[in-house]
């Protein structure tokens, strides 16, 4: 769709006048660009630590529908970096994307929110992104951002990538035609494993901040039509070493890329069967996603499977824990993750065990 495909929003009248009047006291926004912001589409895809600063940025700065993309439910070790989750949330396993969505509803109650609980994937891809404005990437996974990347390109939806681990991070805007896209610069995702991630290098709590608020400060600009002003460098921090850099970009688009150059959209095409199965790089866990989504009745599973070990019931999911530190998070739509193990050969056979789909 184009982005400049406007929705319909109500104008900065009232309540939302006095909500939002420090922003607009912001000379290059304005009430103008507030309105702008109104109308307004944007996804998110991933709701952990930068999902969870950008939403609160999006919902609480007025973008008129923001929607939530995340497959995974909260965990204890969560807490310290994403600041929409609390105890209780960890304790009940809650999906990220609702209870986000609930945490920025009582923010504001103004917004659009629609929290998706789902691993984005090629099957989903174009349905969850195609009709926003903006797409903003909140994910850990490069697979992942190579597939937003095809999506941005196929359909010329901007995308602002952004990532963190430890104490570094980095941040580009891609906009198709005019930026190289992700493609351009990194050519290929890197092999699962070789890249460091949170749960094998750490994070800290302000390089998430960091990245997410300079993301969010390019989406208000591209939202309200301030391109002159978009920093057209990817930007790297190491806040605990004091490093900071930014590489222009504006000459690195290449003639034969593949995605921008070639158009050849090879994650958005990626169906085949071994891409359903990827193991959740240091997290001993490994993700199967059926090729043909289901629709499950989770407490008729939990009856199915009660015998086979412990049962835990959610509206959201489903955890069946098993000997040997094995546990089966299953989803409504058939998805599930096998926790104790990073063997994809041994989670398909638990899958099929239990499954049998």
């Amino acid at each position: 769709m184009s982005t400049n495909e406007p929705i319909t929003a109500a104008g900065v009248e009232g309540p939302d006048r006095e909500r939002y009047s420090r922003q607009m006291l912001f000379a290059p926004i304005g009430p103008e660009g507030q309105e702008k912001l109104l109308r307004s589409r944007v996804a998110i895809v991933g709701m952990g630590a930068l999902g969870t600063v950008l939403s609160n940025h999006m919902v609480r700065g007025g973008v008129g529908y923001v929607r939530l993309i995340d497959r995974d439910f909260v965990e204890r070790s969560n807490l310290q970096r994403q600041m929409l989750y609390d105890e209780a949330d960890a304790s009940g396993s809650a999906p990220k994307a609702e209870a986000g969505a609930a945490r920025l509803r009582a923010a504001n109650s103004s917004v659009v929110i629609e929290p998706v609980v789902a691993d984005l994937n090629p099957v989903n891809a174009e349905e969850l992104l195609s009709d926003v404005h903006l797409i903003l990437d909140g994910t850990d996974n490069f697979s992942v951002r190579f597939l937003i990347n095809d999506i941005s390109v196929k359909h010329g939806i901007p995308w602002i990538y952004g990532g963190a681990v430890s104490s570094r991070g980095v941040s580009m805007t891609v906009i198709p035609g005019t930026t190289p896209c992700l493609r351009c610069m990194f050519g290929q995702a890197p092999a699962q494993g070789t890249a460091e991630t949170c749960d094998t290098a750490g994070v800290i709590g302000p390089i998430i901040h960091t990245v997410a608020s300079h993301q969010a400060a390019e989406a208000f600009k591209l939202l309200t039509g301030a391109e002159e002003a978009l920093n057209r460098r990817m930007v790297h921090w190491d806040l605990w070493y004091n490093h900071y850099s930014a590489i222009d970009v504006t000459k690195a688009r290449k003639a034969d890329c593949p995605c921008c150059g070639l158009e050849q959209y090879d994650y958005l095409d990626a169906l085949h069967e071994e891409e359903t199965i990827q193991t959740l790089c240091g997290r001993n866990s490994v993700q199967i996603q059926p090729l043909q989504p289901g629709t499950l009745s989770l407490p008729e599973w939990a009856a199915r499977l009660e015998k086979a070990g412990r049962v835990e019931l959610n509206p959201f999911l489903l955890k069946l824990h098993l000997e040997g530190d094995l546990t089966l998070v299953l989803f409504p739509d058939g998805r599930m993750i096998v926790q104790g193990t990073d063997d994809p050969v041994a989670a398909k056979s638990l899958y099929s065990r239990y499954i049998g789909m």
